[in-house]
């Protein structure tokens, strides 16, 4: 064993149960850890940890009146917390406190010191920003006060005295207890051809091997646990060749599990380190960003790993031409939100090119966040995440299911292949992209970083190499005026059952430049939502009377009125042949929050069931001003339906369609007085005008979502059967001899090569899974 720490003895009574003993021979060297029995204890906390609810319970929650997440609050402060009544706690020395948090997007937690107390005001005071504000009903605990010391486990070191207060879980009798005393336990650097192999290595601050500058290094059988805090983990390598991490049992660390960076991005050098054949659990124990296997730099390699119970996902990556294969990671994400069992970006356009998601099993991807006022779980959750302009990835031949946001999400990815995959029962859909447009925030933020890192490469040979790498992020934006491209999606296996479960879920997404072919798809026989309209025909009268507005020059057109009416909007009929709706821009705001301008045309007869179609002419005194179209249908305090979309409308003349099919009795957003419907037209800017003329609204014939899917040109030698899985219901995935699928190309996936294996380097074998998310689910209550 090679522990980073000493003992603590001499406990005696204190009060109660709670023991205390002398630790000044730590003085100067104050420790935030406490271990007994090879079992990190909780800091004396409130609320206090709840063992048999982990992730859900032990949470205190920030007052106030709720704030929609994304909406930006100005002068809103990073360095406090307003908390509840009930939540008003008598302490002597608040500063010797810290605040545990996950501030308002949830994506990662901060750690940070109290300042002090306004008890009047009921304010605690950082002495640091959050990387965000604390926002109302954001979850936090208050730790390291001698005054919450109540609860088993839980201890507190006097920094005056130097007395260390422990209240064990069990009784003490001769039992060690420890606290550490170095950062890292093994630092290994410039070294070459050593193998640091079969201990148990625990106990300290920071991270506990770290390989730096070295070569052909392993790192391999060991137990590595209770190591680390927000910034330490089990095992970084750094530089250097050829090191790998073999066969470790690693859990209860701080940050990352094992952390792989190396080689040259701009030469496209590899490193060839790996992580290979580890048991990694309840990692990013205080980091929660913290991930099992993060690679960084180029041509590094995660294989055959087991990967369960972490706060955000299993893998994450940047740099390229990496290969993640052979793993299996479950129940990860259990207190994060907007996250995926692997995850990357591409910001600098470079990443993640040349990499590759082979032959891994990636299921119950959770995901834990806040929604319409509620904390849930599971909650946008992803399995493979190519985030933020990722581009040439390879997804091959992955098993990916049960996850609720979908199974693969591409956020403005390029070049990525999505090939011979099985996707299983995602929640809300099966696959998502969501691409930018030149005034999204993301494109217009990341652009010079983006131009940055092409130019930093372009004249390099192996680059040329990789998909599309001769497009200049200058060069990006289509004429469409969309960005996203070179995306391809074929010869996969997409099985789901839910009801209400989408196929496909695309926004901003240039058909043109998408390829979707050669899959198989199973719904249980139920429709496949693709999100896809296709007309077949439109039938009878114009229901807003007839295609040219009417009505009184500088007045709203007959029948039309205000739904929202911002303070200094304005709305009229302007003369012209045909006369146009003039909508001048305006947002107010207010209590209930912002509002833009929203007008509603003539009420008129709806049938249930009945597809629709509306035409509208528009032109924009600037370029991509947001408009949305729609109809709607409501009673006040009875019910509401609404269905349209948004565009982004030019200062040309230009006409736009939406295709909408009006409920009927048994469907969702049906009521029973639901009859007649509204045109809804929004004008979501600030200034400027908006012109309307020319609009129609008449029934008609639509093919089904799949239908028109196909109509694009997709999906024609797709066959919608069942895959005929082995065993679907327990999870055996490998086809029958007879399935379609083997007529469309698919390639069997080696499922029994995924994950650990038998070797004289692994620490246990066989390996005995540690109870976590799947045995305790999280319970909330708040």
């Amino acid at each position: 064993m090679l522990l980073g720490g000493q003992p603590i003895s001499g406990f005696r009574p204190y009060r109660g149960d709670i023991l205390q003993a002398d630790a000044s021979a730590f003085k100067g060297r104050p420790f935030r850890q406490l271990y007994f029995e090879g079992r990190r204890q909780p800091l004396a906390r409130y609320p206090n940890y709840d063992p048999e609810n982990p992730y859900g319970g032990g949470w205190a929650y920030a007052d106030g009146e709720l704030v929609p997440m994304y909406k930006e609050v100005p002068g809103e402060s990073k360095r406090t917390v307003y908390f509840k009544t009930t939540d008003a706690r008598a302490w002597a020395h608040p500063e010797e406190g810290e605040v545990f948090t996950f501030p308002r997007y949830n994506w990662w937690n901060n750690l940070v010191p109290i300042a002090g107390v306004d008890a009047a005001q009921r304010l605690l005071h950082l002495t640091a920003d959050c990387s965000y504000a604390v926002r109302p009903g954001d979850r936090y605990y208050v730790q390291g006060l001698f005054e919450e010391l109540d609860a088993p486990g839980e201890w507190c070191l006097d920094p005056r005295t130097w007395i260390l207060y422990f209240l064990p879980p069990e009784p003490l009798g001769e039992r060690a207890v420890y606290a550490p005393t170095l950062r890292t336990i093994v630092a290994l650097d410039g070294a070459t051809h050593l193998t640091l192999g079969g201990f148990t290595i625990e106990c300290c601050s920071g991270t506990a091997v770290t390989v730096r500058n070295s070569s052909d290094c392993l790192i391999a059988g060991n137990t590595i646990r209770n190591a680390g805090d927000y910034q330490g983990g089990g095992v970084s390598v750094d530089g250097g060749q050829r090191v790998g991490v073999v066969g470790n049992d690693i859990y209860e660390v701080g940050r990352n599990a094992i952390s792989l960076n190396g080689g040259d991005r701009i030469t496209l050098t590899a490193a060839e380190h790996y992580a290979d054949n580890n048991y990694l659990h309840h990692f990013g124990v205080f980091y929660k960003q913290g991930v099992g296997v993060s690679l960084s730099g180029c041509g590094n390699r995660a294989s055959h790993n087991l990967m369960h119970d972490g706060p955000r996902w299993g893998i994450g990556f940047s740099g390229n031409n990496h290969r993640i294969e052979l793993n299996e990671i479950r129940h990860v994400n259990l207190e994060t939100a907007d996250t995926g069992a692997v995850y990357t970006g591409g910001r600098d356009w470079l990443g993640a090119r040349g990499t590759v998601i082979r032959h891994n099993y990636f299921h119950d991807i959770i995901g834990f966040g806040w929604e319409n006022g509620k904390w849930v779980s599971p909650h946008y959750a992803w399995g493979v995440y190519l985030d933020d302009n990722t581009g040439g990835v390879d997804v091959i031949g992955n098993i990916v299911a049960r996850c609720v946001r979908g199974l693969v999400h591409l956020h403005n990815g390029r070049d990525n292949l999505i090939e011979n995959n099985i996707l299983v029962d995602g929640t809300m859909q099966q696959v998502e992209y969501n691409g930018w447009t030149p005034t999204h925030s993301y494109w217009t933020t990341h652009l010079p970083s983006m131009i940055k890192g092409y130019e930093s490469v372009m004249n390099q040979p192996a680059w040329r190499t990789m998909r599309n790498m001769d497009i200049h992020p200058r060069d990006a934006v289509l004429p469409s005026g969309l960005i996203m491209s070179g995306n391809a999606f074929r010869r996969n296996i997409v099985y789901y059952q839910g009801e209400n479960s989408r196929l496909f879920r695309f926004n901003n997404v240039p058909f043109e430049r998408y390829e979707s072919d050669h899959n198989l798809i199973w719904h249980g026989g139920r429709p496949l939502l693709t999100g896809q309209s296709k007309l077949k025909g439109e039938s009878g009268p114009n229901l807003m009377g007839s295609d040219e507005l009417r009505g009184e020059a500088g007045k709203l057109p007959t029948g039309w009125h205000w739904q929202e009416r911002p303070t200094g909007a304005n709305a009229a009929l302007e003369q012209g042949a045909p006369p146009a709706l003039r909508v001048d821009g305006a947002i107010s705001k207010d209590a209930r929050g912002e509002h833009f301008s929203i007008l509603v045309g003539p009420e008129v007869p709806a049938v249930p069931g009945q597809a629709y179609r509306v035409t509208i002419r528009l032109r924009a005194s600037q370029p991509e001003a947001k408009v949305g179209i729609g109809a709607q249908s409501y009673v006040a305090q009875v019910y509401f339906w609404y269905q349209g979309r948004t565009l982004s409308a030019t200062t040309e003349w230009r006409e736009y369609e939406l295709l909408f099919r009006f409920p009927r009795p048994g469907e969702q957003g049906w009521n029973d007085q639901m009859s007649r419907l509204r045109f809804r037209l929004d004008f979501r800017a600030p200034s400027g005008s908006l012109w309307v003329d020319q609009i129609t609204l008449r029934a008609a014939a639509v093919l089904d979502e799949w239908e028109s899917w196909q109509a694009l040109g997709f999906d024609r030698n797709s066959l919608v059967a069942d895959p005929l899985f082995v065993d679907a219901e327990r999870d055996n995935y490998r086809l029958r001899p007879e399935s379609p699928a083997f007529k469309l190309g698919f390639q069997p996936i080696p499922i029994d090569e995924i994950g650990p294996y038998r070797d004289e380097l692994r620490a246990t074998w066989p390996i005995t899974e540690a109870e976590g998310a799947r045995e305790k689910p999280a319970r909330l209550g708040h």
